[in-house]
């Protein structure tokens, strides 16, 4: 469990300094072009989900996500095995991560939480692929690659018969035995 909070505390501390750093020193009309045009840095506010899906519905992912972080702190109660930790705490930080800014970051992206904008703030999202503002991909942010890469490893461990509990490692054999 340790090992899990402790890789979410890392995935959310890093998350929420680059956010910061992002919005102290980007200008979303004039995007940032490194690694030869392969990355833009490009700051832009969301109120939805991936793809901006439910933009203006942040009040549901809000709740969406607390019941998310909430019971993935319950599972990391459970884990036995050492990747597990790695990946439950990625995705665990990025969820968290997200939350955070929807929990904290006013609508108006401007940091006032008097306007009543709790649960309602929208995640900010820097990070754009092969073009500006997301013109060749979705802009995402280090939460959400937290989040991808930690869904990928636990369907990596899924489907290389290193499952989240004891008894979905045990050999096909003794299964087909139970049944």
């Amino acid at each position: 469990m340790l090992t899990c909070l402790l890789i979410a505390a890392g995935a959310i501390g890093l998350d929420q300094w680059t956010k910061n750093l992002a919005e102290a020193n980007l200008d979303p009309a004039e995007p940032v072009r490194i690694l030869g045009g392969l990355v833009y840095l490009s700051l832009t506010w969301n109120s939805g989900a991936a793809f901006s899906i439910g933009t203006g519905k942040t009040w549901i992912f809000t709740i969406v996500a607390s019941c998310v972080v909430l019971f993935l702190i319950w599972l990391s109660t459970r884990i036995r095995y050492p990747m597990w930790a790695l990946a439950l705490g990625l995705v665990l930080g990025g969820a968290a991560g997200n939350l955070l800014d929807r929990l904290l970051r006013s609508p108006s992206d401007i940091g006032d939480l008097t306007n009543g904008s709790f649960g309602q703030g929208h995640v900010v999202d820097f990070i754009s692929v092969f073009k500006p503002h997301a013109q060749a991909f979705p802009i995402f942010n280090i939460a959400d690659s937290a989040l991808c890469c930690g869904v990928v490893l636990i369907v990596l461990l899924e489907l290389t018969g290193h499952g989240f509990s004891p008894e979905s490692r045990r050999p096909r054999e003794d299964a087909k035995a139970d049944a």
